[in-house]
């Protein structure tokens, strides 16, 4: 296994070393030390995108209490989940075992409900992600940005993506996971893991308690999730901006959705290096003549990528034990 994470890690290198000779890495670096104060103004906007997701995780944990100081928590635990998704290869997920562990060892909440709103708001997120991505692609294929070639290649990788999410959520609510453990239960070389399919059965359970029980929270959990996505249009506009290349807030759409669309397809790559300055060159040419306008762009989101991984790496090794009674709470 960490054979593989080499080799991918070496494929994110060559295609960052590719982007940096089809760019002039000292213009890239001039433009970069042009967006001064409007820096601030990106983690500013990238701090509320994360509040919101932070949010959308506490909504769905349906045994923590809806206030300030459990969405600090709930902030918290997400800052050193994410540093570890950014930069392990495994999806996006790979620090989400980390958030289960701070829940039940800060907070003594059971593995299952931690499990199952772990879940949840990945699947909130991924759902309102098709959104954005299918808003994206009609904005890309009406303005003409990109050649046939690019449109068919973003057409096809968001209907994959599509079916993927929706077998993600069918499973779900469907509760596919037990029926398929039930049916490996029948197996004598299965009954060994009866309890491990009896956790499984559990986490489905509240996996589908909530979805046919709590639609006020599902319903504005995705509000949020979906104003997350638009946070990051946002944030290309104002680096645009400020590195003097102005966009148009369609433009600034369309250059997310191929970003995001990117990072999904490239997982396996940690933290997506190299595919994601790609996806940004190539755009940004695009849109506005110059593959250095983005790589600048992917590397002011690089600086931002870094900084929040460094503050939950922090928030991770400093954690002290607070086991809190929800009772005390509520």
């Amino acid at each position: 296994m960490k054979i593989f994470k080499i080799i991918f890690f070496v494929v994110g290198l060559a295609l960052l070393g590719w982007v940096i000779q089809q760019t002039s890495i000292s213009e890239t670096l001039d433009l970069v030390s042009q967006i001064g104060w409007g820096f601030l103004l990106v983690l500013f906007f990238y701090f509320l995108a994360f509040l919101f997701d932070s949010l959308t995780w506490q909504i769905t944990f349906i045994s923590a209490p809806l206030t300030p100081k459990w969405l600090f928590r709930f902030f918290n635990m997400r800052l050193a989940g994410e540093a570890f998704n950014n930069t392990l290869p495994a999806a996006s997920m790979g620090g989400e075992p980390v958030k289960a562990v701070l829940l039940k060892n800060h907070y003594g909440f059971n593995y299952r409900e931690s499990v199952a709103s772990i879940i949840l708001a990945r699947t909130i997120n991924s759902v309102a992600l098709i959104l954005f991505l299918i808003a994206g692609v009609f904005l890309m294929l009406d303005s003409a940005v990109l050649d046939e070639k690019y449109n068919l290649i973003a057409s096809t990788g968001l209907v994959v993506i599509t079916v993927l999410i929706f077998l993600f959520f069918a499973v779900q609510r469907f509760k596919l996971a037990s029926l398929t453990s039930a049916a490996l239960s029948k197996n004598k070389f299965f009954q060994r893991l009866d309890g491990i399919l009896h956790h499984i059965k559990d986490v489905d359970e509240k996996l589908v308690e909530f979805y046919t029980c709590h639609h006020a929270r599902a319903a504005f959990a995705f509000v949020l999730a979906f104003v997350n996505w638009v946070l990051g249009v946002t944030e290309i506009y104002i680096t645009m901006f400020f590195l003097g290349h102005p966009i148009t807030m369609t433009e600034a759409w369309i250059i997310e959705a191929v970003a995001q669309l990117v990072r999904v397809a490239t997982f396996v790559i940690p933290a997506s290096i190299g595919a994601q300055e790609g996806a940004f060159m190539v755009i940004g040419a695009a849109v506005t003549g110059s593959p250095t306008v983005g790589f600048a762009v992917a590397l002011v989101r690089r600086a931002r990528e870094i900084i929040w991984i460094g503050w939950g790496m922090a928030a991770f090794y400093i954690a002290k034990p607070d086991i809190t009674h929800i009772e005390e709470e509520t």
